[in-house]
C-alpha cells in the first residue's frame, strides 16, 4: 500500500491552484467537474500520481469558506535550503506563519506557511529531520 492524495476543500478553487502551483512549486495534474454533484476537483503534486502522493483540492460550487477544526493539523513537505525556500515563498506572495528555525525541543528546522483557506504546510529542512 501507498499513500495515493491527501484531500482538502476550499472556498476558492483557482486561488488555492495559484497557491500550490506558483508559490508552492506543485503541478496541476488534474481537473474536472462534476456538473451533477456540484463540485469540482483538482490534483496536484511533485510528480505523476503513478509514483508520487498527490494533494486533492475539493471546491463545491456552493461553498466559499469551510471551518477548519481543530483535529486538522498540517501537510508537511521536505525541502532542501528552508531559509531560501520560505524567501521564495513571501516573494511570491505566500505567508510565511512561523520563521524558519529549530523547532521546539528538537533540532529538526522546521516553518509553517498557511495556505489561502488557512491550512498549515509544514516545511521541513532535509538532513535535519529524526533529531
Amino acid at each position: 500500500m501507498r499513500i495515493l492524495h491527501t484531500m482538502l476543500r476550499v472556498g476558492n478553487l483557482e486561488r488555492s491552484i495559484q497557491f500550490y502551483t506558483e508559490v508552492l512549486g506543485m503541478e496541476l495534474l488534474r481537473q474536472k467537474d462534476y456538473p451533477g454533484g456540484k463540485f469540482t476537483l483538482a490534483f496536484l503534486g511533485y510528480g505523476p500520481e503513478s509514483t508520487h502522493p498527490a494533494l486533492e483540492l475539493t471546491y463545491n460550487w456552493d461553498r466559499d469558506s469551510y471551518d477548519l477544526g481543530d483535529a486538522y493539523g498540517h501537510i508537511a513537505l521536505g525541502v532542501d535550503d528552508i531559509y531560501a525556500t520560505c524567501d521564495a515563498i513571501k516573494a511570491a506572495g505566500g505567508k510565511v506563519v512561523r520563521e524558519p528555525g529549530p523547532m521546539k525541543h528538537g533540532t529538526t528546522v522546521i516553518a509553517f506557511v498557511e495556505d489561502p483557506d488557512g491550512y498549515k504546510v509544514e516545511l521541513i529542512e532535509l538532513g535535519t529531520q529524526g533529531s
